[in-house]
């Protein structure tokens, strides 16, 4: 992208924009930012609660949420929560966590593929169980990777935030990707699948399974989705086989990452069907890779437009030409 362009991308899906604000040439030195650790004073929970060996799931809280509503209900219930039952208090969902092994703390992509297809596994599980307890709306799935992202251990995990409400942006997903299909006649991410392996300035890695790539209009430097090239709305019905592929793309894209960024901190996100919606053939399940490399300004905050200084081109440039240790190849396969 040249020098000092400023312009304003629109999310195809969801109607957004995205202001791409490039003042200067890409530096690397500007964004590379090594994950913090996170201060546990030397006792990580993770590695021995709940007892194992193996992949485990925590329980860390469950009716997590309660629900308070407007600010005037929340007054009205002030001191009552104690006296009153679960369901008059209306708290729901839950916060668990699926824990890699004992003693983990490296980053994803230097585990090797069976503890990343496990946490895959244990989290698509979950979903499933959401599901059948009918409890929620949608279980949200995140890694925080670093300080900066907003971990809360330096133990490598999943988050599992089984929600009261269908999250905003995956609402928004929801209903741009139906009007698209209305529009257009088929699934927006099938055709991103489709149109995004012809781009080499957009596409970092692909296989016979899965796609990873920059979105034109990226929110965030750096930012990547993996998508599975097979259309299904539901992670939870995803086979050991998307597995695989899907945690080869993982390992492959945050591999590049932290060669070219130094390990950054990062979050990765599970966008997936809600647990009572039934958007089939609306849907597409995929991860979205958002590395933590800057602080928000007052542009983004005033006006909620996401600014990104740097351009989805010039990020796949850099992920392209640095080496991971672990052996991502120079160029996306084909």
């Amino acid at each position: 992208m040249s020098q000092g362009l400023f312009e304003l991308r629109k999310d195809a899906i969801t109607g957004w924009w995205v202001a791409t604000m490039v003042d200067r040439t890409f530096e690397r030195e500007r964004f590379a930012l090594p994950a913090a650790q996170v201060n546990d004073r030397g006792d990580c929970f993770n590695c021995r609660i709940p007892p194992g060996d193996g992949i485990r799931v925590r329980t860390l809280k469950d009716f997590a949420f309660s629900v308070a509503g407007t600010e005037e209900e929340a007054r009205a219930r002030e001191g009552q929560v104690a006296q009153v039952t679960i369901a008059d208090a209306r708290a729901a969902g839950a916060w668990s966590t699926v824990v890699a092994p004992p003693g983990e703390h490296r980053p994803l992509h230097s585990v090797g593929s069976a503890v990343i297809e496990g946490l895959l596994q244990r989290s698509r599980d979950q979903i499933v169980l959401a599901r059948e307890a009918d409890r929620t709306q949608h279980l949200q799935v995140v890694q925080n990777w670093g300080a900066q992202a907003g971990a809360r251990t330096n133990h490598l995990c999943f988050d599992l935030y089984d929600l009261p409400q269908i999250p905003h942006r995956i609402a928004e997903e929801l209903g741009g990707a139906a009007r698209f299909l209305i529009r257009e006649g088929e699934c927006p991410y099938c055709r991103l699948v489709r149109e995004e392996v012809r781009r080499p300035d957009h596409l970092l890695y692909e296989d016979d399974h899965a796609v990873a790539f920059a979105p034109y209009a990226s929110r965030s430097p750096f930012e990547v989705w993996v998508v599975p090239r097979q259309h299904d709305a539901d992670f939870a019905r995803a086979s050991d086989r998307d597995i695989a592929a899907t945690g080869e793309a993982l390992r492959q894209v945050l591999g590049r990452l932290g060669a070219s960024l130094d390990n950054p901190p990062y979050n990765l996100v599970l966008h997936t069907a809600p647990l009572k919606e039934q958007v089939d053939a609306t849907y597409h399940w995929h991860w979205e890779i958002h590395p933590r490399l800057r602080e928000i300004a007052g542009l983004e905050l005033g006006t909620g437009l996401p600014v990104n200084p740097v351009s989805p081109e010039d990020a796949v440039e850099e992920l392209r030409n640095g080496v991971a240790s672990d052996g991502p190849p120079e160029h996306p396969r084909r």
